[in-house]
């Protein structure tokens, strides 16, 4: 470990300390990584409305699972394995560094998307795209939890980031909807204007937030500083080890990462499974084209701004349960800085949220088509919207909230689950909603998500002790 003269160096009062930053610098920093998770989220889907075309161009054949589908699997299976080691490695050896190289290789393998001149090419390009992108797109999580010290100051930012980065993935059909009649390259070439545009913003902004990166450089070039040194049990193979492994420990051996990962992971999957079902839905129901149904789905992203609006009164709650967790603390005694809120309290507008928005939406989705104008079955989806942002805000700050030592590690864990689900799950979108019906192919998905309202009103319940008896909780700094 680094030695520190405590006689002559603070580092908790020290205006170096991520944590004593300006407030200018810390909204500053966090704006930029979230404005980057939504421009990275819109390369993961705005694919998906030249589908048809692509299929077409390079010759793909017709089945029951969409070949063409295959270039957003690509990209979410890469952003869900990759940040398992390269967000650990940020959290141990700094975020700065890694986070601006991969920020321009994914800027950098936009180009192949829109060059590609076979379908091969397209998905290797996209692989390597959603590797850098899923590690940047995840990191504002942990950068959020390196700049604010307290679990209250972090609820608002979390949530900004939160609709950042399902804005991104939800508003991606929607780009591609608008340039797509010029031509399907135009989707990456645009973005690749927008990414290059905020190259700059990352290059300058996007500062190192580690504070245990930035104490060492400090100590590095003080003079009267102790050298530092390494006890026994850092071997760097072994530190290294140990950090790709983290957030995979954190999956497995964690119920609560292990049970919420399941249920966002639901939620954020369904924004992927709109971009399947949408075309089918509304190309059978109401006659419209792959062009108007990727603008349909801007009704998810209006769900997930009202959503958006729920969450700050959930955080509201969440911020004053501090005031009720210590005898005295409503007279003024204490307040709410000086205590932490309660984890738990997060979660009790994700309940009717699971339980009534997002199984209601489902069930509604399925039943008003053809029967009903479009414009019900796009209310079904702005209640998914709805209820998908409420949920993965609850989670992200639930998970920081109680592994903030490793924020960018758990968090990681998640997106592992998220990512997955939305490579995966869609590939069989086609065939369940042909094999069961509209109807009967959103009640199913309808029926899961009322079975995972129990997630939530579990950890409700009994959350302390079911974090207590976390293997990895009493490794984890705090």
């Amino acid at each position: 470990m680094i030695s520190i003269p405590q006689s002559h160096f603070d580092w908790d009062q020290d205006a170096r300390n991520p944590f004593n930053w300006t407030r200018h610098r810390k909204w500053t920093t966090i704006t930029v990584a979230c404005w980057v998770t939504f421009i990275t989220g819109l390369n993961a889907t705005s694919i998906t409305t030249a589908a048809e075309v692509i299929s077409h161009q390079f010759h793909l054949p017709d089945h029951r699972i969409e070949v063409n589908f295959f270039a957003v699997v690509a990209w979410n299976a890469a952003a869900a394995f990759v940040p398992l080691v390269t967000l650990p490695l940020m959290d141990t050896y700094g975020t700065r560094t890694g986070y601006l190289a991969c920020y321009i290789l994914f800027t950098i393998f936009i180009i192949p998307q829109a060059l590609a001149e076979n379908f091969a090419t397209l998905v290797v390009s996209r692989v390597l795209a959603g590797a850098f992108g899923g590690t940047v797109q995840n990191a504002a999580d942990g950068i959020i939890a390196n700049v604010f010290r307290h679990h209250h100051e972090r609820a608002l930012p979390l949530t900004i980031y939160i609709l950042a980065l399902l804005m991104g993935v939800t508003m991606g059909p929607v780009l591609g909807a608008v340039f797509e009649p010029l031509n399907w390259r135009w989707i990456f070439w645009i973005q690749l204007i927008i990414c290059g545009a905020t190259l700059p913003l990352v290059a300058f902004w996007a500062e190192e937030t580690r504070d245990s990166v930035i104490q060492a450089q400090v100590l590095s070039k003080t003079e009267s500083a102790a050298p530092a040194k390494l006890s026994e049990d850092e071997n760097p193979i072994k530190m290294l080890k140990e950090t790709i492994t983290r957030s995979a420990k954190l999956l497995v051996a964690e119920p609560t990462i292990t049970s919420f990962t399941i249920w966002t992971s639901f939620a954020f999957g369904l924004v992927f499974i709109s971009t399947q079902s949408v075309p089918l839905v509304f190309a059978q129901a109401y006659g419209w084209s792959s062009y108007s149904s990727g603008l349909v789905q801007s009704a998810i992203a209006i769900g997930e701004i009202i959503g958006f609006v729920a969450c700050l009164y959930q955080n509201h709650i969440y911020v004053r349960s501090a005031r009720h967790d210590i005898p005295g603390v409503g007279d003024g005694e204490v307040s709410p800085e000086q205590h932490d809120p309660v984890p738990e309290s997060i979660l009790y507008l994700s309940i009717p949220s699971t339980a009534i928005a997002l199984s209601g939406g489902l069930f509604m989705y399925g039943w008003s088509i053809f029967q009903t104008h479009w414009v019900v079955t796009a209310s079904a989806l702005l209640l998914i919207g709805y209820a998908s942002m409420v949920i993965v805000t609850a989670v992200t700050i639930y998970i920081t909230h109680s592994y903030a030592g490793f924020a960018a590690s758990a968090i990681a864990a998640v997106a592992f689950g998220e990512n997955l689900v939305a490579a995966f799950l869609p590939l069989a979108t086609k065939a369940m909603y042909e094999d069961l019906g509209y109807q009967w192919a959103s009640s199913l998905l309808g029926f899961v998500a009322l079975t995972l309202t129990l997630a939530p009103i579990i950890l409700l319940w009994k959350g302390p002790a079911i974090r207590g008896r976390g293997k990895m909780m009493q490794e984890l700094p705090r």
